[in-house]
């Protein structure tokens, strides 16, 4: 039986460097940047490949000054599981899935950590796992009183969305993908990025979009709500949204790295997409979801947003809370997830974090992550 050796890399196939932005492909993951360096990121790969929101078109979100400490403790881990009437093993999953990056945390104890053609300081691109933050700062600001009600509309924040299809629409409506507005992610998105790397102002297109059906009525994965909830954490806070990720989220979680985060030519971070940042700070994230948010000793994310954004939102889907997917069947696990393969997985049961990073993956590989996840986090605690 195939193990997982945190003293060696990933067997299997070689990884692919890609050199273009590919709707097959759109995760490359960026070499570190030095702590302090504010300087471009270069691609791990030896192929150079473009900057995702433009050249220049990114903030740098600075770490703590003390960062939360992650203990290497390596341990070897049998993992096998069944999918669709197949015994799989977890080796095999992070081979075809072309897997470049994975952590697993036993609390604060690093048991796997593994690279390929990148080390614990490459930036991955997060694709849509960046939603979850999003969704972590409106939580704060909710808390702080910035934010009234996330049931205000979303144009008490944001007026100049009077008219399009978000007029009236609740900032829960927006977190729980039920916004109304005519959305299809799989054509609409590609154009979306495509608007960014061109330097138009993505506020504008979020003012062009039309109502297409009842919000509140059903679930429609939609990016541009994203978009709209990071500039609403703009207005609502009097502060850029990157800087205050930094000032909220990313010290006070006790992160380790800088981390890019893009935005568009107005100034306006994307939000529903693209840090680049280390594993191991991916990792401290849902580390900050595993201990209820709760870093160093203080609560960042207060416990009632952990536990709200965790649970089901709607009827209409139970697999979805505010911007982070569900585990069901009682579980309780849950996790951030992007375009391509990036996970972060938490299981409070077992007290197990799981971040994976990928070039690419099949289209809809979701189920058989979670499935693979909780495998891994069911070894972890028998080997404890």
């Amino acid at each position: 039986m195939r193990r997982i050796d945190t003293a060696h890399r990933l067997r299997g196939p070689a990884v692919a460097t890609i050199a273009a932005l590919t709707l097959a492909g759109w995760a490359v993951p960026a070499r570190a940047l030095p702590r302090a360096a504010p300087t471009p990121l270069a691609p791990a790969a030896p192929v150079s490949a473009p900057d995702v929101a433009g050249a220049g078109s990114f903030d740098l979100v600075r770490p703590s000054a003390h960062p939360v400490e992650l203990r290497s403790a390596p341990r070897r881990l049998s993992v096998t599981y069944t999918y669709e009437g197949d015994e799989r093993t977890f080796d095999d999953f992070l081979a075809r899935t072309k897997t470049n990056g994975l952590v697993v945390l036993d609390g604060r104890r690093i048991v796997a950590e593994r690279y390929v053609k990148a080390d614990r300081d490459t930036r991955f691109q997060s694709w849509s796992m960046a939603k979850s933050f999003t969704s972590t700062a409106i939580g704060i600001a909710l808390h702080e009183g910035r934010i009234r009600s996330i049931d205000d509309p979303v144009t008490r924040y944001l007026p100049e969305l009077r008219g399009s299809g978000y007029d009236g629409v609740s900032i829960r409506n927006l977190l729980r993908m039920s916004s109304g507005i005519a959305w299809d992610e799989r054509s609409d998105v590609p154009k979306l990025q495509m608007a960014a790397n061109r330097g138009r102002p993505v506020g504008k297109l979020a003012a062009r979009q039309v109502r297409g059906w009842e919000p509140g009525s059903r679930f429609e994965y939609t990016s541009m709500n994203s978009f709209v909830l990071a500039k609403l954490v703009s207005r609502a806070t009097g502060m850029p949204y990157h800087r205050y990720v930094e000032k909220k989220i990313w010290k006070p979680a006790g992160m380790a790295s800088t981390v890019r985060v893009d935005k568009d030519s107005n100034g306006d971070s994307l939000g529903y997409c693209c840090y680049y940042a280390t594993d191991r700070d991916f990792a401290r994230f849902g580390l900050l979801y595993l201990r209820e948010g709760k870093a160093g000793g203080r609560q960042v994310v207060p416990r009632s947003w952990v536990r709200t954004s965790t649970t089901p939102s709607a009827s209409f889907n139970p697999g979805y809370g505010l911007h982070w997917w569900l585990g069901g069947d009682g579980r309780g696990d849950f996790m951030a997830a992007g375009f391509g393969g990036q996970y972060i997985y938490v299981s409070p049961r077992q007290g197990v974090v799981i971040v994976k990073s990928s070039l690419s993956a099949p289209a809809n590989d979701r189920r058989e992550a979670l499935t693979a996840f909780r495998a891994v986090a069911a070894e972890v605690a028998r080997t404890r």
